[in-house]
């Protein structure tokens, strides 16, 4: 879901949405009708809304990020309230007794604590809004060219299907309405959309100028940022993030440096039921936890080795 991966404003054009049916347009032969790369990602824009709108299908999965500080695996799962995430291993090493220990008192605080857990509900679904923001504005931001096409695999986009491939430049024209969409301006890039379930199945793109945000007061990310993010088909009528990648400097306010540099691997997507509360989201983590005495970092890593 998307607002698991949407921590800045510049990040939140990153998030790619959950689940929904192709469109019936979709179902044209491209070969036969081709779009013209406007009109493809205008379609596609609008189904991955929809499907960000759609909160009727919901998973658990695992995410292994690493950072140059070390890696994290953790377990999430999507519920009809906040996202409920444990961390079940550091640096590919299980949990120790108190670090579990911590781990299930903070979820115990969050099912105990009502105003808590709306208040982290509250932030992501602002994190979202963010993000559909953004995604909306892809098509008034850029200006597309067809660049070939490419094979889907079992972790980009539909295995088997033909993706087209656009690049992105920025549209001279376009006029950011805040400052969530300022960053486009600075970006260029290419997009992997699968024609037919109109769904993106890569989006790579590259800060090639200086981006400031509130012209400069509120801060800036520096040339050469880059970020890098893959989609797959889940197989039950749902896609999801597969791969993220991050790689940004800059500053905020004047005076604070920030620098973003992260590789993040998610897996072992499984639904569960629609209506499962945050409550019951967490017995699933403790129940998966339990299933994984090395804290579940193999099967990940094995994972991130053969990509």
């Amino acid at each position: 879901m998307i607002s698991r991966i949407a921590n800045l404003p510049l990040i939140v054009l990153l998030a790619a949405c959950v689940s929904t049916a192709a469109v019936a347009a979709a179902q044209t032969n491209p070969a036969q009708n081709p779009p013209s790369p406007i009109e493809l990602v205008h379609t596609t824009v609008a189904t991955e809304v929809a499907a960000a709108n759609n909160n009727s299908v919901k998973h658990i999965f695992r995410d292994y990020k690493k950072t140059p500080q070390g890696s994290q695996t953790r377990i999430y799962v999507e519920t009809t309230q906040a996202m409920a995430g444990m961390t079940v291993a550091y640096n590919d090493r299980a949990l120790t007794g108190e670090q579990l220990h911590n781990e299930e008192g903070r979820l115990a605080g969050l099912v105990g604590n009502p105003d808590q857990l709306s208040r982290k509900e509250r932030q992501e679904k602002e994190e979202a809004n963010r993000t559909l923001s953004i995604v909306k504005a892809l098509p008034d931001a850029f200006l597309f060219d067809y660049d070939g096409i490419a094979p889907g695999t079992a972790t980009l986009g539909r295995e088997g299907a033909q993706l087209i491939r656009l690049k992105f430049r920025p549209n001279p024209a376009y006029r950011p309405p805040s400052h969530v969409e300022e960053v486009l301006v600075g970006m260029a890039g290419f997009l992997l959309i699968d024609p037919a379930a109109r769904r993106i199945a890569r989006i790579d793109g590259t800060l090639f100028r200086e981006v400031n945000f509130g012209w400069g007061i509120l801060g800036h990310l520096n040339k050469g940022g880059h970020f890098f993010v893959e989609q797959q088909d889940l197989g039950d009528g749902s896609w999801d993030v597969s791969c993220m990648r991050l790689d940004f400097a800059g500053k905020i306010l004047l005076f604070k440096n920030i620098a973003i540099k992260s590789d993040e691997l998610f897996s072992n997507f499984r639904r569960v039921p629609a209506g499962t509360t945050f409550a019951q989201g967490v017995e699933m983590l403790k129940t998966e936890q339990a299933k994984l005495p090395q804290g579940g970092s193999e099967t990940t890593k094995a994972e991130n080795r053969s990509r």
